[in-house]
């Protein structure tokens, strides 16, 4: 069994796929709690509330186990504690011996961000964990086929919907048509009517849209990855380019009005 110090509220964001039976401890300055990986629980028979004890030479400390940790690593051998206490217990103040960066990027990025590192901390080695960032590079790529093709498919529905609403459109406003060629009115002008609407609901779209994904983008970003979502402005002009781009094309059966002839209109037929 290990006792490890460390900053147990920045665990719960850098680590976030750990499985904890219990909760995490929430604040740094905590210094009555610690968690406990699951071996070394099975071996000191504790469990989420158990009081633990623990001594290093003439030092101790009484804690009581917040939560039991299931991470599929060396942390289920280890006693997590807040990082001063393990560094009283151990008489060793201000000592670290391990420090854990978490930072987004390609590949590229992160080993051009380690050589840096190195170079501004020669007297230290830094060692980027590869396979986790390879893991997380591949899952990143099959994610954004997956967005690409789902918004893709979105686009295509939306069309077809866009396609039979306007043509139930020009059923239903097929009067009104007749009545505006019958006084003189061109059809260019009357197709031009119908297309601005199709752009202003389109517009509409397109910004409802961006703030409703947005919101969910933010809660996604919460729940699934543990992290914040920065809105990326320059996504809204193309989100509402889309939109209206949509609604434009889905408008052709507006074409279907060019054949109305008024002179039936105004039998009533």
């Amino acid at each position: 069994m290990i006792v490890a110090g460390t900053w147990l509220d920045e665990v719960a964001r850098m680590d976030s796929w750990w499985k904890v039976d219990g909760r995490w401890v929430a604040s740094r300055d905590d210094r009555s709690e610690c968690m406990v990986g699951r071996v070394a629980a099975r071996e000191l028979g504790l469990a989420a509330g158990s009081p633990l004890d623990l001594r290093s030479g003439d030092r101790s400390v009484s804690l009581v186990v917040a939560g039991i940790v299931n991470s599929g690593g060396s942390e289920d051998n280890q006693v997590l504690l807040n990082l001063p206490v393990a560094q009283e217990l151990a008489n060793l103040p201000g000592r670290i011996g391990v420090v854990e960066l978490s930072v987004a990027g390609s590949p590229a990025q992160l080993n051009d961000y380690a050589n840096r590192l190195a170079a501004a901390l020669p007297g230290l080695e830094v060692r980027p964990v590869r396979q986790l960032t390879e893991a997380e590079g591949s899952i990143l790529g099959r994610i954004r086929g997956l967005l690409f093709w789902t918004v893709l498919l979105i686009l295509v529905l939306t069309g077809l919907c866009v396609l039979a609403s306007m043509a139930a459109l020009a059923m239903e406003r097929r009067r009104d048509v007749g009545l505006m060629k019958a006084i003189g009115g061109p059809m260019s002008r009357v197709l031009r009517l119908f297309m601005a609407e199709a752009g202003a609901l389109g517009l509409a779209g397109g910004l409802i849209g961006y703030i409703v994904g947005l919101g969910l983008a933010e809660w996604a970003g919460e729940r699934v990855f543990g992290m914040a979502v920065t809105p990326r402005w320059e996504v809204l002009p193309l989100t509402i380019a889309l939109s209206i781009g949509v609604a434009l094309a889905g408008a052709l059966p507006l074409r279907l009005l060019s054949q109305i002839r008024p002179t039936e209109i105004l039998r009533g037929e």
